[in-house]
C-alpha cells in the first residue's frame, strides 16, 4: 500500500488539516498504490507525503542516511545520498543539476523557510556542490536552456535493481489534481521504458567526502588548497 513515509528527518512533515483532506490524502494513497510505475506526492520542499510500492521498489536497496532517503525529502536524496547515482542514471546532468534548478526557484519563492535555509546551508558547506550551484547550474542552463531544468515531461535514465528492467529510461510525468494543488502538493510518475538499454559500464569508483556529493560533480572544476 501507498506509505507516508517516515524516518529521521531534518524538520516535522506538516500534516493537512481537516478531516476531510485528511481522507482524500487516504483514498489517494490507494490510487497511488494502483499504479505500477514509481509515483510520489511531495510537497514544495520535496518532502514525500505520499510514495507507492513501485517507488519503494525502487530504492528498496539505498543505504539508511539521516537526512536524505528517497522515501523522505526526494530533493534531499538526489543531492546528498552517497546511493543516488547507483539508481539515478547520469546523476549529475539528468537529475543533480534538474533539481539544483528546481531548488533555486523554490527558493526564490520560498527564501523564508527553515528547511530550504537548511538544505541551502549543506550545499554551501560542500565547496564543490557550492560552486556547482553558483557557477555550474547558469553555464549549464545557458547551455541546454531553461527547459533543461523542467521535471514534466522529462526522460531520464534509472538503474533499476530489477534485473529485468536494469539500465532504462523513465519520463517523468508530473499530474497534480487540483485538490493536491490546493494542498501545496505536486505529483511526479516515472513511466519506466518498455524496452530498456542494455546496462553502460560501471564508472570508476570514486573516494567520496563525509556528508556530500559533491565528489560526482564535473560542471566545475575542484577548488584549489
Amino acid at each position: 500500500m501507498a506509505y507516508q513515509a517516515g524516518g529521521r528527518r531534518p524538520a516535522p512533515r506538516p500534516v493537512p488539516e481537516g478531516l476531510e483532506a485528511q481522507a482524500y490524502l487516504q483514498d489517494y494513497a490507494l490510487l497511488l498504490d494502483a499504479v505500477p510505475f514509481p509515483s510520489l506526492v511531495v510537497d514544495h520542499r520535496w518532502d514525500v507525503v505520499l510514495a507507492n510500492g513501485a517507488f519503494e521498489t525502487l530504492f528498496r536497496a539505498v543505504a539508511p542516511h539521516p537526512t536524505a532517503m528517497p522515501g523522505d525529502n526526494f530533493l534531499r536524496f538526489v543531492l546528498f545520498h552517497p546511493d543516488a547515482g547507483t539508481i539515478l542514471g547520469a546523476h549529475e546532468a539528468g537529475w543533480c543539476l534538474p533539481m539544483l534548478a528546481q531548488f533555486k526557484t523554490i527558493l526564490e519563492s520560498y527564501g523564508h523557510d527553515h528547511e530550504l535555509q537548511s538544505i541551502r546551508r549543506e550545499i554551501a558547506q560542500d565547496p564543490i556542490m557550492e560552486a556547482a550551484f553558483r557557477q555550474g547550474l547558469p553555464h549549464w542552463l545557458r547551455a541546454v536552456g531553461e527547459e533543461g531544468a523542467q521535471l514534466d515531461g522529462a526522460v531520464r535514465l534509472l538503474l533499476h535493481p530489477d534485473p529485468l528492467l536494469g539500465a532504462t529510461e523513465c519520463r517523468v510525468v508530473g499530474e497534480t489534481p487540483k485538490t493536491l494543488q490546493d494542498m501545496g502538493y505536486a505529483r511526479y510518475t516515472l513511466v519506466l521504458r518498455a524496452a530498456p538499454r542494455p546496462a553502460p559500464a560501471p564508472a570508476p569508483r570514486r573516494s567520496r567526502r563525509p556528508g556530500g556529493l559533491g565528489a560526482h560533480l564535473t560542471v566545475v572544476p575542484a577548488p584549489e588548497g
